[in-house]
């Protein structure tokens, strides 16, 4: 659906729950921690997932969109689920959706549904859970978790959500049960607000990092470890000093301090989790799509961004830990995204924009895109009327030292590694 109605057609916890009532209520019997935001949540869970998995526990990952295989979406212990598996939950769930008839469940429904399944069907010790959009009417918000995570709050599906960051933040908000303690990142002063008045009408603790938790960042360079950030968070009962984040970019230092808090919050309820495991899971992180090397010659890296205030992010991340001459950006995204706000964040850090599409019926015609950029730009700016034809313009502009960026859409960067692993990225 190229816009979808944010509605009770759409988006109805009340038939979420009655599917999952048919299935035994899979989502009663699980642990869990839930983490909503506008970005940053799929790395925050991803952080969160390694350090309770080294921790020991046996843990489940359910995020969303996924870059190349559906099955990214539902992992145990960092392992996508089978397609055997896979396949069993679908079958099982088949007769229930169709059961449902005139009121057909979503796709995103039934993913989560499966999830749930899965996760009950493996036995986690607690499931690691990602809300898809927005978090009041969202199908993951059936469940009662241990603690809540919220991260940056930008604009992005103003549609659905509303057009003002108070708006959104209510939305997201939506997630929060009453003494269930709420971790956030730093907010601007609307946001803030706005959450901190949910979180009292809810009544549930929130501390946000930085401000009710001892929280600082800085970056850093050495010839060991190359560019890189680190953190330090105290509280009563957790101390991180100087820890490395292992994703790059100024904004994923504030995505750790969320997961960190979380894991605080944890061991604060009486989970197991020493500070060196959580240190040494968070480690092993390597989340696709985030400013991801795909390509050495040409030098090409993909990155999922996907509204203003993650592209001004990935400029930013790009500018601190990547040397290079000139930057060539490949560019689709889809047509219900702030596409002004994007467009004008890309011609602060690109050298030259190549626009094109991921063939989504969603995906904004990238000779429009080509025409609001030269409105606003004195950048150079090309089309590729596919993204094989984009990136074959983009090696013939680039020498050796200079950088491939595809960006600004999940779908363009599935694709782009889908053509790659296929030969076919020239």
């Amino acid at each position: 659906m190229v816009r979808v109605g944010y509605n009770h057609t759409n988006f109805n916890l009340s038939r979420m729950l009655r599917i999952l009532s048919r299935l035994g209520n899979p989502h009663k019997k699980l642990r869990t921690v839930h983490v909503a935001g506008t970005k940053g949540k799929g790395s925050t869970c991803h952080m969160l997932a390694a350090m309770l998995q080294n921790a020991g526990h046996h843990t489940g990952l359910y995020t969303s969109p996924h870059i190349v295989d559906l099955r990214e979406r539902i992992c145990v212990d960092g392992e996508l689920i089978s397609e055997g598996d896979f396949t069993r939950l679908m079958a099982r769930l088949a007769p229930v959706v169709h059961s449902l008839r005139r009121d057909e469940p979503t796709f995103f429904e039934i993913l989560t549904a499966a999830a749930f399944l899965h996760f009950v069907n493996r036995k986690v010790d607690i499931a690691v859970i990602e809300t898809g959009l927005g978090g009041r009417l969202d199908s993951t918000n059936v469940i009662q978790p241990e603690v809540c995570g919220i991260t940056s709050i930008s604009y992005d599906h103003v549609a659905q959500l509303g057009n003002t960051l108070e708006k959104i933040a209510e939305e997201k908000a939506g997630i929060f049960k009453p003494g269930v303690p709420v971790i956030c990142s730093p907010q601007v002063p609307a946001v803030r607000r706005v959450l901190r008045k949910a979180a009292e009408r809810v009544g549930c603790p929130i501390r946000f990092i930085g401000e009710d938790i001892e929280f600082s960042y800085r970056f850093e360079s050495s010839r060991a470890s190359g560019p890189h950030t680190r953190v330090c968070m105290a509280t009563p009962t957790t101390r991180f000093d100087h820890l490395r984040v292992p994703l790059l970019g100024e904004h994923q230092a504030h995505n750790c301090g969320v997961a960190l808090g979380m894991i605080d919050a944890l061991r604060q309820a009486g989970w197991k989790i020493s500070e060196q495991a959580a240190i040494d899971g968070l480690a092993k992180v390597r989340v696709q799509g985030r400013l991801e090397l795909i390509r050495d010659m040409p030098r090409t890296i993909v990155d999922a961004a996907h509204n203003a205030a993650s592209v001004a992010a990935l400029m930013r991340a790009i500018g601190q830990n990547v040397t290079y001459d000139s930057m060539v950006v490949i560019f689709g995204c889809s047509v219900d995204k702030d596409v002004e706000g994007m467009l004008q964040q890309l011609q602060l850090g690109a050298d030259k924009v190549i626009f094109t599409t991921s063939g989504t019926p969603r995906s904004a015609d990238p000779h429009e895109l080509h025409a609001r950029f030269v409105e606003i730009s004195q950048k150079m700016a090309q089309v590729g009327e596919t993204l094989e034809e984009a990136y074959q313009i983009a090696c013939k502009s680039v020498g050796r030292d200079d950088l491939i960026c595809i960006t600004g859409s999940v779908y363009l960067v599935g694709l782009a590694k889908q053509l790659l692993a296929a030969g076919r990225l020239q």
